[in-house]
């Protein structure tokens, strides 16, 4: 049994995960900021356990409570109050050891306050084992009417993270994971889509050249019976079916052809001064025999006063022909409206139909490449999906802008704005 998904369903699996990884990244987020908090907590609990212990060794304010004792006026910055005179060596030795003893390995500057003298009375830095920041940073002074030994912590943060390195690593491993996996699924959504953008376009062109091959072989062997010259109208009849479908398949693998030439680079202009009124009429005698066809009905309002500009004849044939054929063949009883205006810069063309409309969400999907409208899992014309992919190269090769607005069953405009006005 094969199984298939389409890239509707990848699209839609592809949509699905990046949400869930989305998801657990904001949770990850969220509880690396909560295990920061965490440890920003488990050190201000260190720290006061080391004031704690070192009041023991040095038998002072043992039966007081710590939180009236210590105040925190900054992050880094812990003021505990001390009785003085104390034994400087004493005291240095002692906070070295409280800090080593509650695992608090990062550098401490420290600074005695005498309230009576109104400044430090000692400072000094504790390095932590093992740092190779070997700064001395002053100690914020702060005035108070009571002594008091400062615990300045200027790594607090960085060392904090580095507590954290585990959960950090790990986190950003998850996260790489979850990047190439997204980014694989996103690999295999692409390859799909590829994949069937190259299936239909092999059935496309299978299915565009079937039907004239299968003609001009039923025409063939009927030319090849030798009573059809007893029978001219049978054989104009069958000639011009000839040289219909030579025609057809002709123009087709003049656009396969020129599209592919295109898609190898840019656009190679031979500019010449072109009048586009003139375009516009030689493009609808291109035409003719399909306006016969639908029994189409043209409106000309070729309003422009200017109508003059440098630019490649041959490709502005291709997109205006493009442009009003797709207009026939989307229309039941087509009624096209081709108008031209001019701005101050500018030459506007736009063809307006009474056909099937385009409904929004297919709007910015039509000028892709080998892009069709479905109508209930069919193709609502024939083609390739590479008309409007051509008329917009040519467009931007002119530096110019191609719009589109719509209305579905009741019409669409196209509209064609291209500088270089003579």
């Amino acid at each position: 049994m094969r199984f298939s998904i389409r890239s509707s369903t990848a699209r839609l699996s592809v949509l699905i995960s990046a949400l869930i990884i989305t998801l657990i990244i904001v949770i990850q987020l969220i509880w690396l900021k909560k295990v920061y908090r965490f440890e920003q907590k488990e050190f201000d609990i260190s720290v006061l356990k080391t004031i704690r212990g070192l009041y023991e060794d040095l038998d002072m304010y043992s039966s007081s409570n710590l939180n009236e004792l210590v105040e925190r006026p900054e992050e880094h910055l812990y003021l505990a109050r001390m009785k003085l005179p104390v034994n400087y060596d004493t005291l240095k030795n002692n906070l070295q050891f409280e800090l080593e003893d509650f695992d608090i390995y990062t550098n401490c500057s420290i600074g005695l306050f005498e309230a009576k003298a109104d400044t430090f009375k000692y400072n000094t830095t504790l390095l932590s084992a093992g740092t190779r920041d070997r700064s001395n940073p002053a100690v914020p002074l702060l005035k108070r009417k009571y002594d008091y030994l400062a615990l300045y912590f200027p790594n607090r943060r960085q060392y904090v993270i580095y507590e954290m390195n585990f959960w950090i690593i790990s986190s950003v491993i998850l996260l790489i994971v979850l990047i190439i996996f997204g980014g694989s699924l996103y690999f295999f959504y692409r390859q799909k889509s590829l994949n069937e953008i190259q299936k239909e376009f092999v059935q496309n062109f299978t299915h565009e050249f079937k039907t004239p091959v299968a003609t001009l072989a039923l025409a063939a062997e009927t030319l090849e019976n030798k009573h059809i010259v007893e029978k001219p109208d049978k054989l104009a009849t069958y000639a011009g079916i000839v040289k219909y479908q030579s025609d057809h398949l002709s123009k087709q693998i003049e656009k396969l052809l020129r599209f592919a030439h295109t898609e190898s680079g840019r656009l190679h202009l031979a500019k010449t001064n072109v009048d586009m009124h003139e375009l516009i009429r030689e493009s609808i005698t291109h035409l003719m025999p399909l306006i016969q066809q639908k029994n189409a009905t043209l409106q000309l309002n070729l309003n422009a006063a200017k109508s003059s500009m440098s630019a490649d004849r041959d490709y502005l044939i291709i997109m205006i022909t493009n442009l009003i054929e797709n207009a026939i063949k989307y229309s039941k009883e087509p009624v096209i409206t081709i108008t031209t205006i001019n701005t101050p810069e500018h030459f506007i063309l736009s063809i307006t139909d009474n056909g099937i409309g385009i409904e929004k969400r297919h709007i910015k999907k039509l000028f892709r490449k080998f892009y069709r409208i479905r109508n209930n899992e069919e193709y609502t014309a024939k083609g390739f999906g590479i008309g409007l992919t051509f008329v917009r190269k040519i467009v931007s090769a002119h530096t110019g802008k191609i719009y589109v607005e719509s209305v579905p069953a009741k019409g669409s405009t196209f509209t064609v704005e291209l500088p270089g006005l003579k």
